[in-house]
Order: C-alpha cells, then structure tokens, then sequence
C-alpha cells in the first residue's frame, strides 16, 4: 500500500464543467523548481545550466522557482503571483549584452471580465501582460523614437517607434527572449519556448540548442499562451479558417500588415521617403499623417520602425477574407476554452516560424488595460493555486531494486530536505530515511528491505535559502518553509493603520492552511506582536497596538503555525502586507 499527498498541478486543465480558463489554465508543473540559465552556447548544448548567475552588476545570488508560484481570484479580478523566470532553462545570450534575468517578485492583476471597448489604448512600455508560465508580454516597441532629427531613448514624438525584434533580435536567447537592465526576462515576440511546452507546432533540435516550428502538417488550434492587461487571451498562431467554426479547418494566422515596400497597395518608403505615417498610426496616435521620419538608409533600414508598416484593412483588404487578424491582431473567434466565442489575439509568424509585425499584438489594445502590478490584494479572493515551497510531495509506486531494497521516488520541492517514514498499521510512523536537499524537484532514496511494508510516506522538514517570490529581499524559508520562502498570506484586512491606535487585523491564509484544529504560535506586523489571536478556516485575526512612535511605512505581515514534532514551524507571510500610516 502507498500514501502520497495530493498531486502537483501540471498545466491546470479548463476542460471541467464552470472552470475559467483565466484563473485556470497557468502552466505550474515547473513551480517548484529553480529557474535556471545557460552562460553560453557551449553549457547550453552541453546541458550546464546554473541556478544562480551574476555578471558583475547584475545577480541572482539566491535561487529562484520558476514562473507562477499563486494565482488567486475575486469576482472581477485574477492575481498572478510570478519570480517573472521562464519555466524552460533560459539563455544564452550574447558575450556582450549587458543583461541577466532576475526573479521580478511579481503580484499582477488582470481583469477577469473584460467587455469590447468602441477604441483602442495605446500599449505602455514594460509588461502589457503575462503569458501562462509567469514570464512577461513587452510589446513591439524597443522605446526608442525619432525625435525629428535623431533616434531617442523613451523620448521625442513617439510617431516613429522602433522595432523591438528587428533592431533587438539579436539580443535575444534561442526562445526569442530577453531582459532589460531591471532583469524583467520577457518576450517581444512568437513565445517559441513557451509554445514548445505547451504542445504548439515547435520541435526542439538538441544538437543545436534551438527552436523550430515544425514542418509537419497543424493538427490542433494553438493553445493558449498568455493574458494581455486588457483581459483578453493570446494565442499561439494557429486558429480555424473560418472564426466562429471549429470543423473549417485550420490555418496559420495571417496579419493585417505589409511592409511598405509597394506591394498590396503599399507606398514605398524607399522612394517616397518616411514623409508620413500610416492611416492606423494617425488613429492611434490622433494626429495628422504628416510626420516626417528619417529617410530610408542602411543606418534606418526600411522595416526599423513600426510605422514602416501599413494595415490591409485601410488598402482595400477585407479581414477575414484577405487577412486573419485585424490592427491590434486579434480577432472574435470561437476557441477550444471559449466555444461560446472570445476576442483572442495571435502571435504573428512566417510558414517558416520567422515573428512578423505585429508579433504579439498591435500598437493598441483592443479594450481598456485595466490590468497592472499591484502592492498587495485589498479584498477578499479565492485561492486557486499556490506553488514553489507550498507544493506537496507526489510519491510513485514504490519499486525493487536489483538487492531487494525498497525504492522510493516522489516529486516534491527543490531544495527541500524531506524525511521518510513507514508503518504498517497506519497509525505509528517510524523514520526510515532522509533526503537533505533535492536536487530538481524529484528525490529518490533507497530502503532496506524488511518484509511487505504497509505503507511510507515522506514530509517536508526544511526548505534551502531562496528568493522567494513574496519577498523583495529573498533570503528563502527554513523549517517547514517559514520566513520569506514560507507559504503566502493573500490579503491583510485592513491593510494599514495610524500610529498611536489599535487595529484588529485579519489574515487570509493563501498556502496549503494547517490542520483546522491547530492554532497559531503567532502574529506579527514588522516588529509588532498581536494579542487576542483567534482562528477561523483560513483566517487568522490578531489585535496590535501601534505605538505612536512607529516607524511609517510597510512592514512584512506573517503568522507562524507549530510544525510537527522535530520539524519546526511553519511561516506564513506576505512582504509589505501592511503599512503604519
């Protein structure tokens, strides 16, 4: 017989009747393993991926997990807990790029009710969403502009943007990513890697270290790879012919856009020179088509800046006829998640998997972007998944080794330290064994045999220094998780209060909550202590008096649960979850 705790999440299925796919479909099987990265090209053939990585002035001194560690959700709104690490191993990218991934301790919220506005919004720089394993959406911008007489760094009249993959594709890894100096890794463009985990038409080559789209024919629609800010979904680049019917067929997604080179009705800048501005970029930017760009030239190539491109629609094309994906490429179509219908955007590729403009989407948002990066959740939420030190260990069938000893396998946390019991009545455990720190997030130990065994089971004693994503510091939990790298707090109600009164506090637990009979140890506010604690479900309240000399400001919030005999405490808590006004 076998006892094994609840299994892992993997990609969270949306197929179960009343499920969301906004607060459901979140790829988590890599949760609880470190991020990682390759150096160079040669460790990245070879397999020499490193959890920790500094190149002088930018470090990841501590490991990180991987991607998504929570979402949670209320009726209008999913949080996204994310370190921002790509679930794959990322890198490498060039000797001389200046810039290293690092965990991003992300809490994003996106709108789960999304309506179709009459306009677009014009696409901000930094994340303008997330895709499913946690890392970030940029969009086509690299932030640089003519400024009328030359290229300028988030400046100038913006009417001329360059080109984030064609003036930065270098930089990226072999997944088609990169950071910026705050080490945010995201994609600009065709999330290869992502789409590779999920399934989408993309093989891996090992001998080369790099991605493909495949050759053979499309069987399924692309899944679905991420959230933009205004609610809606994106997908991969794959979609039925006909939108609103899923026995048409299917197709790679065709943009609405050319190149202005004189084909389909194009002007060709080449010649004309950059004397205007296409017909969606006066729509998006509410000016005059009149405005000069440099000419065209080896040092502004044609193609350098998004509005080198004109949009089918405004040239006599129809969409849905012509082209697929209308100016902020996406479409209302039908989709295996949403078969009632959804406005979905696409990633925009060649047949040969080269991203074309627009790549993720256009210039603008099809509704309002409501979404952003928050400081803390102020209302009550459900807890839909948490990961990283949260998960609980997943046993396999216990299996004979050639000597007869018993082998034991599970897949649990990495760096956590477990301890392995047996028992054959059910009711007393005897420690047989012992794994100090898994290395991945699988463990395998080795028993001697003796006799049938009833069953085993393996719990969590500890868990390595890490950088949490809950925490701003990192630093990483201990004994059964506590600390920074302990499970998560979701909200802090209220979530401040004036020096010099008392506040009763209450705190919803968003891990894996303790038996409901076990009490807290304690409540904490920064260096405050809290009286008169009390528990209910997954609440904890606690009163605190806030002297009137305190400190302004955040302080951690945490509440800390007795462990089981010879496995410590266990830490909840919530970094800046609270601020002394």
């Amino acid at each position: 017989m076998l006892l094994s705790t609840a299994p892992v999440a993997a990609l969270l299925a949306s197929s179960v009747l009343g499920a969301d796919p906004r607060t459901d479909l979140w790829l988590t099987d890599a949760t609880a393993r470190y991020a990682r990265i390759y150096t160079s090209s040669a460790n990245r053939l070879s397999g020499n991926s490193v959890t920790t990585w500094s190149n002088g002035s930018q470090s990841q001194n501590s490991p990180a997990y991987c991607g998504v560690q929570a979402v949670l959700s209320s009726t209008d709104w999913v949080y996204l807990r994310t370190t921002g690490l790509g679930s794959h191993a990322m890198g490498p990218w060039p000797a001389n790029f200046p810039n290293l991934p690092a965990n991003q301790h992300v809490l994003y919220r996106l709108p789960r009710n999304p309506v179709l506005g009459a306009n677009g919004t014009l696409t901000g720089l930094g994340s303008i969403g997330y895709f499913v394993d946690g890392v970030a959406m940029f969009d086509s911008r690299d932030g640089f502009v003519w400024n009328g007489s030359a290229e300028q760094g988030g400046a100038g009249t913006g009417y001329w943007n360059r080109d984030a993959y064609v003036n930065e594709g270098a930089t990226f890894d072999p997944a088609y990513a990169h950071q910026e100096g705050s080490g945010t890794y995201h994609y600009h463009a065709n999330p290869v890697a992502l789409r590779h985990l999920l399934g989408d038409h993309v093989d891996y080559a090992a001998a080369t270290g790099s991605y493909r789209e495949s050759a053979a024919p499309v069987t399924r629609h692309s899944p679905l790879l991420g959230w933009v800010r205004d609610g809606w979904p994106i997908y991969g680049p794959y979609g039925y012919v006909n939108a609103t019917n899923p026995a048409s067929g299917l197709t790679r997604m065709r943009t609405g856009f050319q190149l202005r080179n004189g084909q389909r009705g194009t002007d060709n800048i080449s010649t004309t020179g950059r004397s205007s501005i296409p017909a969606w970029a006066t729509r998006a930017y509410g000016v005059a088509a009149s405005q000069s760009g440099p000419a065209v030239s080896t040092t502004y190539p044609r193609g350098r800046y998004m509005e080198d491109n004109a949009y089918l629609g405004d040239l006599g094309f129809q969409l849905g006829r012509d082209f697929d994906l209308d100016e902020y490429n996406g479409r209302w179509c039908v989709t295996p998640e949403y078969p009632a219908g959804v406005y979905a955007y696409f990633v925009s590729i060649a047949a040969d998997g080269t991203p074309v403009f627009p790549y993720n989407i256009g210039r603008s948002f099809r509704s309002t972007p409501t979404g952003a990066a928050v400081q803390a959740i102020a209302e009550n939420v459900t807890t839909n998944f948490v990961g990283g030190t949260n998960v609980l260990a997943r046993l396999a069938t216990p299996t004979r080794g050639a000597n007869g000893n018993w082998v034991l396998t599970w897949n649990g946390i990495e760096g956590g330290g477990y301890s392995v019991e047996r028992s054959e009545d059910l009711k007393s455990w005897t420690a047989v064994g012992a794994v100090t720190a898994t290395a991945g997030d699988t463990a395998s130990v080795s028993l001697a045999s003796a006799g049938e065994v009833a069953a085993f089971r393996v719990r969590l004693g500890s868990v390595a220094a890490h950088d949490a994503v809950d925490s701003t510091t990192g630093g990483g939990g201990n004994n059964g998780g506590g600390g920074a790298g302990g499970p998560p707090i979701a909200l802090v109600a209220p979530g401040s209060g004036t020096r010099g009164t008392t506040v009763r506090v209450t705190f919803t637990l968003g891990g894996m909550a303790p038996p409901a009979n076990l009490q807290p140890a304690s409540a904490s506010l920064g260096t405050l202590v809290g009286t008169a604690l009390a528990r209910n479900g997954t609440q904890v309240s606690a009163t605190f008096n806030i002297p009137a000399n305190a400190a302004p400001g955040p302080v951690n919030a945490a509440v800390v649960f007795p462990g089981p005999p010879g496995m410590g405490n266990v830490t909840f808590s919530l970094a800046n979850g609270f601020i002394i006004q």
